[in-house]
């Protein structure tokens, strides 16, 4: 295959983005339409099973099948007229923050997805402080209009008094949450009416109808909706790209996921507006141009995605330069050549051999066990390496151990996988020994997923015994792990990087524990690069 050697006009088309939400707001079934609408599936699949429908691409892990909640990140690339989509769609529970936020240091832009009864939810507040932590601009999609839900100036004005952010809205629905006649393009003015298909499994066919003759035939609703975007529009929420750009203002759109309403509109925004990737600062805050020699980290790795061959994939975004296939690049956490003999596209589960990437690009990297979770890699000279991911505050622990003492093989290998992916967190002390792992999770469903996986791809049962300490400290004097090490209210544990994390039964043990020893060396930040986490 021929390399593009543009890499500034081939980045230039790429469009790299997530989905952020609160659970259940309808990121996996928005991230299906979106795939639908760009002509890569020709049906979309259900979150909840329905009668003749497929599974979503995103939601490929079995445990999601059978919730209808998204565990882990999936990414799915495909080509929308000119330009190139990677889409990164995040798990939406709490549980899986660390996840959530590790992806949304691969992606440009952010849509927020707004489920239209409930507005703002908690879990996607906390993901839109990671979104202006990073200056991450965001496009809102208010969804589920197809339903009862809350009045839509409502909704616009939640958006500034909560999170101080402008709405610009492109789109406006004609007629009330749940009953839904369809929009206002606010660019064109036309009325854009939809038409049901069955289930929602097909596209949305769409009708179009100017301004004179939607009043004619829908009347004081297409009236109604007109005035409130004009009305929206008088108090500052004109559009501007470069306030989107800047992340103080999000454009706005209104639709049904599940119908495939509105979701054409989002698609056709993304590409026209949505950032390109542009220079990314390394660790010592130097821009990185794009087009510098090849250079990218890693933000996610996954095991069990291929049943046949159980083979690791490290999720990798191309920061600068051209991938090729068959290169080898340095590993800067270890200095060491790591050779790219199989890389793959991903489409969910789905994967085909890729040969070239280009900034903005997430490519998989097989069998690649020398990887781990935020691992620079570069070609060429000056060597760089981008900042490290941060690493939750663990609030819950449990000793893990087999319930069938001949698999320890297994259990072993299981173990060290599930923390090298992040899953949780493996603490382990001379104490309690290697066949005695302490799990510590951000949220007990981590707990769930690791035990499910323990069974179902590495053969070996589990049994959770949880530890009832509630607070932790990094522990910056090994020298002291003895001191923490008595009795039963304290302990010290070293994590696989290398951290000791001093754990507590609660706040009260901490402050007994320094009142007995004045001189504990205890760091009451985040476990791990406090100064990263929003």
């Amino acid at each position: 295959m021929a390399v593009d050697t543009d890499v500034l006009a081939t980045a230039g088309r790429r469009r790299t983005f997530a989905v952020i939400s609160h659970p259940d707001a309808g990121k996996s079934t928005l991230t299906e339409a979106l795939a639908l609408h760009a002509k890569v599936i020709s049906e979309a699949g259900a979150v909840h099973g329905k009668a003749g429908r497929r599974g979503v691409v995103s939601d490929w892990m079995e445990m999601e099948q059978a919730r209808g909640i998204s565990i882990t990140s999936a990414a799915l690339q495909f080509g929308y007229r000119d330009c190139m989509v990677n889409l990164l769609d995040t798990p939406g529970h709490a549980d899986f923050s660390e996840d959530t936020y590790r992806v949304l240091t691969a992606v440009d832009s952010a849509v927020m997805l707004l489920d239209a009864a409930k507005g703002l939810e908690p879990q996607t507040l906390k993901l839109f402080e990671v979104c202006r932590h990073r200056d991450i601009p965001v496009i809102t999609f208010i969804n589920k209009w197809d339903r009862p839900g809350r009045d839509a100036l409502a909704l616009c004005d939640e958006l500034v008094e909560r999170i101080g952010l402008q709405p610009m809205p492109l789109t406006w629905p004609v007629g009330e949450a749940g009953h839904f006649r369809g929009v206002v393009d606010l660019v064109t003015g036309e009325f854009v009416r939809y038409e049901r298909t069955a289930g929602g499994a097909t596209a949305a066919a769409e009708e179009h109808l100017d301004a004179e003759r939607a009043l004619a035939e829908v009347g004081p609703e297409w009236t109604r909706a007109v005035e409130e975007a004009e009305l929206l529009a008088m108090s500052g929420g004109e559009f501007d790209r470069e306030r989107y750009l800047k992340a103080s203002a999000t454009p706005v759109l209104f639709g049904a996921a599940v119908l495939n309403f509105g979701v054409r509109h989002l698609l056709d925004l993304l590409v026209s507006l949505a950032p390109p990737p542009s220079a990314r600062p390394d660790a010592a805050g130097d821009e990185r141009p794009v087009d510098a020699p090849f250079s990218g980290f890693v933000f996610k790795v996954q095991t069990g995605m291929d049943r046949a061959h159980r083979d690791q994939v490290a999720f990798a975004r191309v920061c600068s330069g051209v991938f090729e296939r068959g290169m080898v690049v340095t590993n800067a956490t270890t200095g060491r050549p790591f050779a790219t003999k199989y890389t793959q596209q991903m489409f969910g589960r789905e994967r085909s051999t890729v040969d070239t990437a280009y900034p903005g690009d997430v490519i998989g990297l097989v069998n690649a066990t020398a990887l781990r979770v935020g691992d620079t890699l570069y070609a060429g000279k000056p060597a760089v390496r981008y900042p490290r991911l941060p690493t939750f505050t663990p609030t819950a622990f449990a000793v893990a151990r087999p319930t069938d003492l001949g698999k320890a093989k297994q259990f072993r290998r299981g173990v060290e996988q599930l923390g090298a992916e992040g899953v949780v967190q493996v603490l382990t002390s001379d104490r309690r020994g290697d066949a005695a792992p302490v799990f510590a999770a951000v949220g007990p469903m981590q707990f769930e997923v690791a035990a499910h996986r323990m069974d179902a791809e590495f053969n070996s049962p589990i049994r959770l015994d949880h530890l009832p300490y509630r607070t932790v400290r990094r522990l910056l004097d090994p020298a002291q792990a003895p001191i923490l090490n008595t009795g039963t209210r304290s302990e010290v544990l070293v994590r696989a990087d290398g951290t000791l994390l001093a754990l507590f039964l609660d706040e009260i043990s901490l402050g007994m524990a320094r009142r007995l020893n004045p001189d504990l060396a205890l760091d009451d930040s985040l476990v791990d690069n406090a100064d990263d986490q929003a």
